[in-house]
């Protein structure tokens, strides 16, 4: 049987996707690491808990891990433009319970919601303020505001736990806004893509990788280097204060130092996604895969029956091993 040869038609309709896949293979080549090694993890858990694979785990894990994920996020927009955020774990444990507070006090849902997304915006503004204005560092910045959002969650309520009054508070996270898509799957779906086009598609998003590579040189270039930091720090904790927000709404009840281990995690999600603490790299593919990577090795733990002490230490090795690759391959980079 014969074959026609190939027409040029034909192969130049097949060029562009063989470029586009291999493209995405090289702009992404961490991210899919990251995806085979929490596949692994998780077979490696399965191995020795049959139900670590099952539905209901993997619908756990997401719903435990979207507060987690969605922090995330905000904290690669000010790690991309070369600055730190150690707030966002008090501002999310404040939101909390000023949103809790502002129900006890009569206000219904949406109204004690906005009062906790409040908090966000104020502290990413102080924050944004302080580093753009002012010129302090930012390690130090976040610092103050971590320890003053750290104390406010305490002062609010005197450090009690606090119910959540408005009963149907729990449809924001476990409600569908679209049918059959549970609202903590829809909200990261959405920042995940927003966030991912605004970095990769947008000019303002370029500007973010610009300034986190070399301020001095964006600033010679046009841009305006200190909103584009303001905003990070803005996004940043409005993205703290709803994932509190979101945790509030899964428990129906807010605790003073519910974020007290986010920040760290957060931060540790981001760096095993991929980006730099340096500044000018990272996806927000990579720092949801990193929150994921966190909330399937906690479980994986959990379920276990390892003693939960050593979460820290498993979730450290993690982030030493992917800064090692990072710096790995940077140096390969380099050579060539």
């Amino acid at each position: 049987m014969r074959y026609a040869p190939e027409t040029s038609s034909a192969k130049a309709g097949r060029e562009p996707t063989t470029r586009q896949r291999e493209s995405l293979l090289s702009v992404y080549r961490t991210e899919i690491a990251i995806a085979l090694a929490i596949a692994l993890v998780a077979l490696a858990v399965g191995s020795q808990v049959p139900q670590a694979l099952s539905w209901g785990n993997f619908a756990n894990i997401t719903q435990a891990g979207a507060p987690l994920i969605i922090m995330s996020l905000g904290v690669l927009l000010v790690v991309i433009t070369g600055g730190i955020d150690l707030s966002v774990g008090s501002v999310f444990s404040l939101t909390g319970m000023v949103t809790a507070q502002a129900m006890a006090q009569g206000l219904g849902g949406a109204g004690a919601a906005f009062a906790g997304l409040s908090v966000g915006l104020v502290f990413g503004s102080i924050n944004g303020f302080l580093v753009t204005v002012v010129g302090l560092a930012p390690f130090v910045v976040t610092l103050i505001t971590f320890a003053v959002a750290g104390s406010l969650a305490f002062i609010v309520t005197n450090g009690r736990s606090m119910p959540i009054g408005d009963p149907d508070f729990w449809l924001l996270n476990s409600g569908s806004l679209v049918p059959g898509i549970p609202n903590y799957i829809l909200f990261c779906l959405v920042l995940l893509i927003a966030i991912e086009f605004f970095l990769k598609r947008m000019v303002a998003g370029r500007w973010f990788y610009a300034v986190g590579s070399s301020s001095t040189a964006a600033h010679l270039l046009g841009i305006p280097v200190q909103r584009t930091k303001f905003m990070a720090y803005v996004a940043s904790s409005l993205l703290a204060s709803f994932s509190g927000l979101l945790t509030i709404s899964y428990i129906l009840n807010a605790e003073s130092t519910a974020g007290s281990s986010l920040m760290l995690q957060a931060i540790a999600a981001v760096v095993i996604g991929g980006a730099s603490l340096l500044g000018g790299t990272g996806t927000a593919v990579g720092a949801v895969l990193g929150a994921l990577m966190i909330t399937v090795i906690q479980n994986g733990v959990n379920l276990i029956g390892i003693n939960s002490f050593w979460q820290g230490s498993v979730t450290g090795l993690a982030i030493l091993v992917a800064v090692l690759i990072d710096r790995f391959g940077n140096s390969r980079r380099s050579q060539r």
